[in-house]
């Protein structure tokens, strides 16, 4: 199992830190990470999501990062395709892989947020669609070839779409995933699967089940899987500091995903079938709801090791440690990613 690093780039409040300096501590660690041997840093795309979320241009922080880092890869984790063209899309993606000198990896998505729907001009209704026409048109693109399409919502003729990616035929492509259908397409397009923090392990566990048993690719499959992690020497102190900062972060995220929860949005169903879980936030929410659902992971790298193992025998091939997540001084975070690849990183890749 692979260890990667994700990103939010919060702005907690409680930090008192520039947006400037948010930004320059993510390069900082993703070039550690870069030298510690993490597999690859991911950067989500959020926006209108003040504190939580100030990552609205992953690629740009990408391409900063490809110019201090060798070896880790860089993913967008994810870009929310029924929001942008899919030709802007394969021109930013075959940039980023000629910065990196083949590096990238393209993280795709529907999104989630109704706000952006609407303020980027999206049907919500749409977005099933969307996204399959969207895939199939960057496929298209990176093939080197004049692109030709003609579907419901995008009309193309023989465009030829450029820069050209250095991997061949394209970087590699994975898609969020939350609602079973669509575990089951990633794994019929042959596509890696990122699954996030949106559900309670047991959940996504079935989830990455049948995402393994609908492959039927000729290359092993992929799975992420992404949990907030801060690992220490001393597993008491990792614990106090993650009860605040953890749950802080926690408490964003399901801020900017309760009213999808709350309201049937056509093709967004699957978040109403929460149910339970969807009744456990609103009484709020704390570190032993977070440990007990698997969503995060704290203590000492003894604990990490142990409580890790699950994800491994579960099917994960990739593990994205929200590193950075919730109110934690980069300081404690480069910490906890020197103790992980010293000590975690060595245990989880036998």
């Amino acid at each position: 199992m692979q260890l990667d690093l994700f990103y939010e780039i919060s702005q907690p409040p409680q930090l008192h830190r520039s947006e400037a300096d948010a930004f320059e501590q993510t390069l900082n660690e993703i070039a550690l990470a870069d030298r510690l041997g993490f597999g690859c840093a991911w950067l989500v795309e959020h926006h209108f999501m003040r504190g939580y979320s100030h990552s609205s241009k992953p690629d740009l922080v990408l391409a900063a990062a490809s110019q201090r880092t060798c070896n880790i890869r860089l993913g967008l984790g994810v870009t929310p395709l029924p929001y942008h063209h899919p030709i802007h899309v394969a021109e930013r993606a075959a940039t980023l892989d000629i910065l990196s000198k083949g590096r990238f990896e393209l993280g795709i998505g529907r999104g989630f947020s109704p706000q952006e729907y609407t303020a980027f001009g999206a049907d919500m209704r749409h977005s099933r669609t969307l996204t399959a026409e969207s895939l199939a048109i960057l496929q298209l693109a990176f093939s080197r070839h004049p692109v030709t399409f003609h579907g419901e919502h995008y009309h193309l003729d023989a465009l030829d779409i450029l820069p050209y990616s250095i991997q061949q035929p394209h970087p590699p492509i994975w898609t969020a995933a939350v609602s079973p259908d669509t575990f089951i397409w990633a794994a019929q397009e042959q596509l890696g699967m990122l699954a996030g923090p949106f559900k309670p392990w047991m959940m996504v566990k079935q989830d990455i089940r049948h995402y393994l048993d609908a492959w039927q690719g000729a290359a092993a499959p992929r799975a992420g899987m992404t949990v907030g992690i801060l690992c220490l020497p001393d597993g008491k102190r990792a614990k106090a500091l993650a009860k605040d900062a953890l749950v802080w972060f926690y408490q964003q995220l399901f801020a900017t995903t309760l009213p999808v929860l709350e309201k049937l949005y056509p093709s967004y169903e699957h978040f109403h079938d929460l149910g339970k879980f969807r009744n456990l936030l609103k009484l709020g929410i704390n570190m032993t709801m977070l440990e007990t659902f698997g969503m995060v992971v704290v203590g000492s790298p003894a604990e990490c090791i142990e409580k890790l193992q699950k994800y491994r025998e579960a099917g994960v091939t990739n593990l994205l440690c929200a590193i950075g997540a919730g109110a934690l001084d980069t300081g404690i975070i480069q910490e906890s990613m020197q103790c992980i690849a010293s000590e975690v990183m060595p245990a989880l890749q036998d």
